[in-house]
């Protein structure tokens, strides 16, 4: 039979203790790691300026499809996606996102005096200079909106429905590489969930690794 001595009373006190430390230390871990944003999620909000000096949210646009793309012009993952031709980043933009009922965001999160970094003037130069038409660029040198979506590399994407649910969240498309050529190769991740949403049918590939450059907050 088991004999209740002190000494077992402050083993079993010690051991309770250090249970209820580790489940609170799971706890709080669960909740650090939970994401920010993630497929099937509401999108969370935001405001930024954008290049033009507008003050706008994502509220702003609630009842369309808007998509965000994090950008910076000297990522070579990047310089892949704007290379004309093929020019399917600005194809996305402006064949696939056509229309009003979708909306481009493209973002960009560098900090001052890192690669990527621009001012207003800066950005629209460098889109009007490939034949690029995000419907608005914001500039977010805090890195807020970034992180408030864990934003992990240029390009990353965001597919964001009607409703506010985020659709897809990830890469581009499948081949993680800097080669033009591998463009055509490639499933477009991004075109299909727009088609998908547009069909109203389900995104066969809703989530992916984003690959690319680091995002230089």
């Amino acid at each position: 039979m088991f004999k209740i001595t002190r000494r077992n009373v402050g083993l079993a006190s010690g051991m309770a203790a250090a249970v209820a430390l580790s489940a609170g230390a799971l706890i709080a871990f669960s909740a650090d790691a939970s994401p920010a944003a993630e497929v099937g999620m509401a999108a969370p909000d935001f405001s930024g300026t954008t290049s033009v000096g507008e003050t706008i949210s994502l509220a702003d646009f609630a009842g369309k499809t808007v998509v965000l793309e994090w950008t910076n012009d000297g990522c070579p993952f990047v310089q892949k996606h704007y290379e004309t031709p093929p020019a399917n980043m600005q194809t996305l933009q402006s064949e696939d996102a056509a229309g009003d009922d979708i909306i481009w965001l493209q973002i960009v999160s560098s900090a001052p005096g890192k690669q990527g970094y621009v001012d207003g003037a800066e950005a629209e130069e460098i889109n009007d200079g490939r034949g690029a038409s995000p419907d608005h660029v914001i500039l977010d040198p805090s890195g807020d909106i970034g992180r408030l979506y864990e934003a992990k590399t240029t390009p990353h994407m965001f597919v964001i429905k009607a409703n506010s649910e985020i659709a897809y969240a990830g890469a581009i498309d499948s081949i993680g590489s800097a080669r033009v050529a591998d463009i055509e190769k490639a499933d477009n991740y991004v075109r299909a969930a727009l088609q998908a949403i547009e069909a109203g049918e389900p995104i066969k590939v809703a989530s992916s690794k984003p690959y690319g450059c680091a995002i230089k907050y």
